[in-house]
């Protein structure tokens, strides 16, 4: 079994028209805490978006995660080359050939531009094309309708609700739900996402 994922998928970099994916740094703490308070994007219950306070621990945990070869952490660059959020290879198995995209915010000012379908297409891009991925992954809340809508948009499957998955810091149970692209997907969702960049006013 091969244990080091490390060797799957090392860090990299990838820029497109709207956004740029960088490997996530320490350094990165100070912008990342002003991309979090524009809007306030924190500010939700059933989200696990780290607040001002706890921006440092998350970068920490993150990279953690990544020394364990189970996340691959990023920051969230737009086209003026602004840090505006983060997100994430993550649940790394080298071994059955699957990750997930997650753990992804965004400023405000950012949201429903171009900037996130492109994200979501290079990374899929990436998974499918260079390290031969048979499923990619999304989970998020319940209630989080946008994030539900936005997975659903770039052509991810409803697979089901993980219920009671999640007991969240304030003790409520969150529910989880989760979908998926699986490669045989890919060709058709790869057209759908480059469609949606190539229309006028897309987002």
């Amino acid at each position: 079994m091969n244990t080091d994922t490390t060797r799957w998928i090392e860090p990299f970099t990838t820029t497109g028209k709207h956004v740029s994916l960088v490997p996530l740094e320490a350094g990165h703490e100070a912008p990342l805490i002003d991309a979090i308070n524009d809007g306030n994007v924190w500010d939700t219950w059933y989200a696990a978006v780290p607040t001002p306070e706890s921006m440092g621990r998350e970068i920490e945990w993150r990279l953690g995660l990544a020394e364990e070869g189970r996340m691959l952490p990023f920051t969230v660059l737009d086209a003026s080359s602004r840090i505006v959020g983060m997100t994430s290879y993550m649940n790394i198995d080298a071994d059955n050939r699957r990750l997930e995209i997650g753990h992804t915010w965004y400023g405000r000012s950012v949201q429903r531009t171009p900037l996130n379908t492109e994200a979501k297409l290079l990374l899929l891009q990436r998974a499918f094309e260079q390290h031969d991925c048979i499923a990619v992954g999304f989970r998020t809340a319940f209630f989080n309708q946008p994030s539900r809508r936005a997975i659903e948009r770039l052509g991810a499957k409803f697979e089901g609700i993980w219920r009671n998955h999640v007991i969240l810091p304030d003790g409520t149970l969150r529910d989880t739900v989760y979908y998926s692209i699986i490669n045989s997907e890919w060709p058709a969702v790869r057209r759908h996402l480059t469609w949606l960049l190539e229309r006028p006013g897309a987002d």
